[in-house]
């Protein structure tokens, strides 16, 4: 079986081509840049190109039986900057796609949508797959937007998509930007010996997920019979000042975080409930905070920069 990964050689794509070559599958990946923290895996078919290249799209699709939609060219922090860029980015360059995989035949679609954008304000405190829909940030809103079309050509034109609304994923080869990933941002900052910064008084609570929990689950999930849409998280919430005190229990540093006023766009409880999917597949989280924190840890101090 031959997969494609769209944007395989980012931080959760590098782990799904992981999973899924562990899984004997032939991969391809299409992705604007070779990753960034290690060469390219052995046996993987690698198109460098951007998303709106419908052309090398194409050319990507051939002989495909799965997509995996990992493509993002915006973040929830600075979507709401260039709202036209995020909807012609995102939303756009996904329609074309899937009118690309209808002509190739291509039915099987996993795509990445996101747990914390598309509620919005939280109207309870764990939030199930049928919460209502009422994003504040244009990432969320453009997330939703693509899952109502996946919805529509799954009627019109019998795709098979399994949308997997993520939480908060965090692990290796998370880069530091600090524009996104909270535990990646303050890792990096400790281990180049910078300030940490937290917006808010550190009571928002977050749903983290260990990234390569994420990328199995995809796997899972491509293989099943599945479809519609999925809260993939880990079920469990922290607050960002839990957060602070596990990563100093791990790295053995003091932290003294900068105070920053808190943002609007910062909803303040996200925990997804995931036992529709747990009840669907059989999958669950292996990978406990701590254990994760730790791993984390160990693979950003060997990338010191």
């Amino acid at each position: 079986m031959r997969v494609l990964v769209l944007g395989g050689s980012g931080f959760i794509g590098s782990h799904l081509v992981d999973a899924l070559l562990d899984q004997g599958k032939s991969v391809r990946v299409f992705d604007r840049s070779p990753e960034r923290y290690r060469p390219l895996p052995s046996g993987v078919d690698f198109i460098q190109g951007n998303f709106e290249d419908s052309t090398l799209l194409a050319e990507a699709l051939t002989d495909v039986d799965q997509v995996f939609h990992m493509i993002s060219t915006t973040i929830p922090a600075t979507s709401n900057l260039d709202p036209v860029s995020d909807v012609q980015g995102n939303l756009i360059n996904t329609i074309r796609l899937l009118e690309l995989m209808r002509a190739e035949s291509v039915r099987r679609l996993i795509y990445l949508s996101s747990g914390g954008m598309v509620y919005g304000i939280p109207q309870s405190n764990f939030l199930r797959e049928n919460h209502q829909l009422k994003p504040i940030t244009s990432y969320g809103i453009v997330k939703v937007a693509i899952e109502n079309y996946l919805h529509m050509e799954k009627h019109l034109y019998g795709l098979e998509p399994v949308i997997l609304r993520a939480s908060n994923p965090y692990g290796s080869r998370q880069g530091h930007s600090g524009a996104q990933g909270v535990i990646g941002t303050f890792m990096w900052k400790l281990v180049n010996g910078e300030p940490i910064q937290i917006w808010g008084d550190g009571s928002i609570v977050r749903d983290f997920i260990y990234v390569r929990d994420l990328a199995r689950l995809c796997v899972i999930s491509a293989d099943s019979e599945i479809t519609g849409c999925y809260n993939a998280g880990s079920g469990i919430g922290h607050s960002i000042a839990e957060i602070v005190d596990a990563i100093q229990e791990v790295t053995g540093k003091n932290i003294t975080p900068i105070i920053k006023p808190g943002r609007l766009i910062d909803v303040p409880h996200v925990v997804l409930d995931i036992s529709a999917i747990t009840d669907a597949t059989s999958w669950y989280p292996k990978v406990n905070l701590s254990d994760g924190l730790k791993e984390t840890w160990e693979w950003v101090q060997t990338q010191k920069i």
